[in-house]
């Protein structure tokens, strides 16, 4: 019986979870914050933004909160604009940060590049954090003691 209760748990979380995603629109328990320095608001990128949180939502649908920080830096004479993208990610027990600095070698010059590459550490880090929080880490046996 009480795997009956368990599942039931579970089955009114993932329904409750799709029926606030689907019908409500709540994907997160704090609002997505986007924020540009060093050039204009684009609809465009915050869009794409927005389309790479969804995908980080399908690894982990536990996301409390998510901050993304796109910067430009304007000090290159010989190159275009570098892009920096910083991913805040707050899930329970563990607060994940992607941070992609224009002194970094994977600071670009395409922002779009910059955000896929950004994201693209995010989601590792996320499908890291759902194994441990499985329990799917592997177990390293150690060797037997030399007798």
């Amino acid at each position: 019986m009480p795997a009956r209760i368990a599942l039931g748990r579970e089955y009114f979380f993932i329904t409750h979870r799709k029926f606030l995603k689907e019908v409500v629109g709540y994907t997160m328990q704090v609002p997505l914050e986007i924020t540009f320095r060093g050039f204009p608001h684009s609809d465009a990128v915050e869009t794409k933004v927005r389309e790479k949180v969804a995908k980080l939502e399908q690894f982990c649908d536990h996301i409390i909160s998510c901050k993304v920080a796109v910067s430009a830096e304007h000090h290159h004479q010989h190159q275009g604009n570098l892009y920096s993208v910083r991913i805040d990610l707050a899930v329970p027990q563990k607060h994940l940060v992607v941070s992609r600095d224009h002194h970094d070698k994977q600071a670009h010059e395409d922002l779009y590049v910059a955000l896929r590459d950004a994201f693209e550490v995010a989601k590792r880090q996320l499908e890291e954090y759902v194994r441990m929080q499985r329990g799917d880490v592997k177990n390293h046996r150690s060797p037997p003691p030399a007798v």
